[in-house]
């Protein structure tokens, strides 16, 4: 399989010319630092360093696919890939498909629709703005827009200089960048959510019948498929046979239906020792996470306050766990929002009951593990079974209350758009409500989120049960 890997690579590259390289460069900005882009000059080059980045790798081209496409090289996406320019254009139709941004996709359209003497006018138009070094003759109109990006003259979010130099000479190409601003414009506004906020009334004393005011609250975004990892760090069994965590596997087997249909890439690790499992998530840190929104971890194991047990008995901290990912320690996921869901007892007190009626009966397990505060970071929530110094349950048979309770809120209100704040807060409510044979457990949530985050639901799938 690798061999056949190597050789697609290679039989692509050799049909490669240098103008082509230099587009496929171009619509990589996004997924490779410039320094090392600059330094390739050959496309086997290239795609080595797209295998680096984990952007290309057998049995996942779908990266080098829409490169094909967005050069119009539908030759070699037929004859080595068994693709055509139809199946291409209906899947990166597909929300999150399209890994080249829309942003990218018009500036290489840009520079595609301008004729030689189109340049030369773009130059000129440019030459109090930019070095003239950098506007020689032979300067591609592609190097020219990487020019302006890095000085600034143009950005996502702001292409005025652009569109004032083309209205005079290619008013078809600058109403492209107003088609843009537009979509960009519906889009970002889909990124709010209407959340409605308690009436006021006016200054005569009588409130607006009919009227709630409404705050505009922002969502991260969440376009990508998989929109990002869930890492399940499940520790089952233990050196000391006493110490079996019946029911975690239930656990286990429920985030990965949920998040599967929730469209992560869902990895369940088993019975690692304390530093295997700051290695898997240190491993998971330095991953290339640019295209995807978001990183989720359940941890379920024994432990002690502010610390995780390994199946060794050995302990690890869970303030280094999510140091990880830190803007610093991995810049790729930096505002974005981190997530770390924690099976675990804070403390061995129980939590006392009041005087209600008993709803729940049987045989429970406590486990014995920490919450600590999240770094000062943003971008970063910790939900935990119980609050600090008490106990919370599990279930032999069916799994952790706070878990299985978890992914069922999140398969009822998911779909109802509901953000995570409000799942967690009702999760609260059920757990907290309960009487476990005679005890209570209080679930808690430690929050630097900045955004709402609100799942998206795959409009043609159901979840399996």
């Amino acid at each position: 399989m690798s061999a056949d890997f190597h050789k697609l690579l290679f039989d692509i590259s050799e049909a490669l010319v240098a103008d082509e390289l230099a587009a496929l460069k171009f619509l990589s900005q996004e997924y490779i630092p410039t320094g090392k882009l600059e330094a390739i000059q050959d496309p086997k080059a290239f795609f080595k360093v797209l295998q680096e980045k984990g952007m290309i790798e057998a049995g996942n081209l779908s990266f080098l696919k829409e490169l094909l496409y967005r050069i119009n090289r539908m030759d070699l996406l037929a004859a080595h890939l068994g693709s055509s320019r139809e199946e291409m254009a209906r899947e990166l139709q597909i929300s999150g498909r399209a890994k080249v941004s829309a942003y990218r996709q018009l500036l290489y359209r840009i520079a595609e629709d301008l004729t030689p003497e189109d340049v030369k006018c773009v130059k000129f138009l440019l030459q109090k703005e930019m070095p003239k070094n950098k506007l020689q003759d032979n300067a591609s109109m592609l190097k020219v827009l990487l020019e302006m990006e890095r000085n600034e003259i143009i950005k996502e979010d702001d292409l005025a200089v652009l569109k004032d130099i083309l209205k005079g000479f290619r008013a078809d190409v600058k109403k492209q960048i107003d088609i843009y601003e537009e979509k960009k414009k519906e889009d970002d506004s889909k990124e709010k959510l209407h959340c409605p906020v308690p009436v006021s009334v006016h200054p005569s004393g009588q409130g607006a019948e009919g009227e709630t005011p409404h705050l505009l609250v922002e969502s991260y975004k969440m376009k990508n498929n998989p929109h990002g990892y869930c890492v399940i760090l499940n520790n089952h069994i233990f050196k000391n046979p006493h110490e079996v965590r019946e029911g975690t596997l239930k656990d286990g087997e429920a985030v990965k239906r949920v998040f599967q249909w929730l469209q992560f890439e869902t990895v369940e690790h088993r019975n690692l020792e304390a530093k295997q499992m700051y290695a898997e998530l240190k491993g998971y840190s330095k991953k290339d996470h640019s295209n995807m929104d978001c990183f989720v971890c359940f941890i379920f194991s024994h432990g002690e306050k502010d610390k995780i047990q390994g199946a060794d008995h050995e302990l690890v901290n869970i303030k280094d766990l999510l140091s990880c990912f830190s803007g610093s320690n991995c810049p790729s996921l930096a505002g974005k929002p981190k997530l770390f869901f924690i099976q675990a007892c804070q403390g061995s007190v129980r939590h006392p009951a009041v005087t209600v009626k008993e709803d729940f009966s049987g045989h429970l397990e406590t486990d014995a593990t920490p919450l600590t505060s999240i770094p000062d970071q943003a971008d970063i929530l910790v939900g935990t079974a119980t609050v600090e110094d008490y106990e919370c349950y599990r279930c032999p048979e069916t799994g952790s209350i706070y878990i299985q309770c978890l992914c069922k809120k999140m398969e009822l209100l998911c779909p109802l758009r509901k953000d995570l704040i409000t799942i967690l807060t009702e999760v609260n409510k059920e757990v907290g409500g309960r009487v476990l044979n005679g005890w209570k457990q209080m679930p808690k949530i430690t929050s630097t989120l900045r955004k709402q985050l609100i799942f998206q639901i795959p409009q043609s799938q159901s979840i399996g049960k």
